[in-house]
């Protein structure tokens, strides 16, 4: 025989919140959600994302290792 009440309250009308303004509307077991990021302010999905070699990281690496770029060619005249 199987258990009742196993199962959460299954809430079709969850509004979704961030920085106090209702973004979306989706089912969910609670009835309310607030988050602090979303797809609509996220750097990666606004395009404001930036990648920054901070210091020349990559470049302090090859000097460290004594390893040559990849623009560099094996045979040099």
């Amino acid at each position: 025989m199987p258990k009742k009440n196993l199962h959460p309250n299954w809430y079709h009308d969850t509004k979704v919140y961030c920085d106090g303004k209702h973004i979306m509307t989706i089912g969910s077991t609670k009835k309310e959600l607030h988050v602090d990021i979303w797809s609509g302010n996220h750097p990666f999905f606004t395009g404001s994302q930036r990648i920054i070699d901070t210091e020349g990281m990559v470049e302090r690496f090859m000097k460290k290792y004594n390893l040559k770029s990849s623009n560099q060619t094996e045979y040099s005249n």
